[in-house]
């Protein structure tokens, strides 16, 4: 299953829309003003369904993934010098990116690809191409793609 993640171009807030393949919504995120980053993530009817919240006061960048107001799971940055990489406290999954940030395999626990995904270069907005190999692992990896794009953005 393949996801466009697309941010929004005039929006005050994180604001994106996630595509199929053939265009058809399948999700939005809207941002909430908050200290730190909070998504809160809707179907394609617009019922909420998850939540992205960054902790603050933090050493390293850390977001709690809720489906619902059920906590799934936590994603952390962890501290490297060279190839950046996401200690992932959901389903077992672990996350390893490019030196420049644009693109990273999530893997299971036996090394199993789950996800890639891809930052598209030359769009105006943050666009991603997420390749999900089993479809029920869509949202949680949207989840996790959030994450990673808003601690990017908060060093930016």
């Amino acid at each position: 299953m393949k996801l466009l993640f697309k941010q929004r171009f005039f929006s005050w807030f994180d604001s994106y829309d996630i595509y199929d393949e053939t265009g058809a919504t399948l999700f939005t995120v809207e941002g909430q003003l908050a200290w730190g980053h909070t998504l809160h993530i809707n179907d394609a009817e617009g019922r909420h369904i998850a939540t992205v919240k960054q902790r603050v006061l933090t050493f390293l960048p850390r977001f709690d993934l809720y489906l619902e107001e059920d906590l799934v799971g936590t994603i952390t940055k962890a501290f490297t010098f060279f190839r950046p990489a996401f200690e992932v406290d959901c389903n077992g999954w672990q996350v390893e990116g490019d030196f420049f940030e644009w693109d990273y395999r999530i893997t299971d626990r036996s090394g199993g690809l789950v996800a890639t995904v891809s930052k598209e270069l030359w769009n105006w907005t943050d666009t991603y191409t997420i390749d999900v190999v089993n479809g029920r692992d869509a949202l949680c990896a949207l989840m996790v793609v959030l994450a990673i794009d808003a601690e990017k953005c908060s060093r930016d």
